[in-house]
């Protein structure tokens, strides 16, 4: 077991909006559970005040302040978070860091919950937004990783729920009946750390499971 987890890449957790890294509080305890190095940060502001690249940014500056330049990564973005995650890994240099990287309930095609609220974040997560169009017009790129998107048909924030899905890596549905449950059902416990001990094998084809 000690050569396994000595193998294994250290963890970064990155949170959605209005939430903390708080938010992993029993994902985080889990893995290190499991033999895991769990890392993650705080996103300033997390409200959608500042645009999704701006809050990438952050995580750059986490990485390079952290792991040293050859120290590969897993990468773990909830709701927003995969987002910001998305932006660090395919406009950032992140591609080149991230060996595993999860999304877990994230708008990836936007959400009409978005309309709510005209900051620049909320607006950048709108359905058909322009910064959504520009990260999807090359997502074929995460299929360079591990990439690995997992979802509810029954969240209420990710409207339509099927947003979460993204036509590259592989896709696992957890059927929990809300958002934020997500990052705390078992059930999606479960599939982060199977997801996170597989072996690498690229390129990768879509697949899809249920949980």
């Amino acid at each position: 077991m000690n050569i396994e987890n000595q193998q294994r890449n250290p963890v970064l957790l990155i949170h959605g909006i209005v939430d903390t890294e708080a938010v992993f509080h029993k994902m985080r305890a889990y893995l290190i559970q499991r033999g895991w190095s769990v890392y993650s940060l705080n996103l300033v502001p997390n409200n959608g005040d500042i645009g999704l690249d701006e809050l990438a940014k952050q995580v750059a500056d986490y990485v390079t302040a952290t792991f040293a330049p050859e120290q590969r990564l897993d990468l773990i973005g909830f709701s927003m978070g995969g987002i910001v995650s998305r932006y660090y890994v395919q406009r950032l240099g992140g591609i080149n860091r991230v060996h595993r990287f999860i999304t877990i309930s994230s708008p990836h095609h936007g959400t009409v919950v978005a309309y709510g609220s005209r900051r620049p974040g909320c607006l950048q997560m709108r359905p058909d937004s322009i910064f959504l169009k520009d990260l999807n017009s090359d997502a074929v790129m995460l299929g360079q990783l591990d990439f690995t998107s997992i979802w509810t048909p029954y969240d209420l924030m990710i409207v339509p729920a099927n947003s979460s899905q993204i036509s590259v890596g592989s896709e696992v549905i957890v059927p929990v009946a809300l958002h934020r449950w997500m990052v705390t059902d078992s059930r999606s416990l479960a599939v982060v750390t199977k997801t996170l001990a597989k072996p690498i094998k690229l390129p990768l084809l879509n697949k899809k499971s249920s949980q």
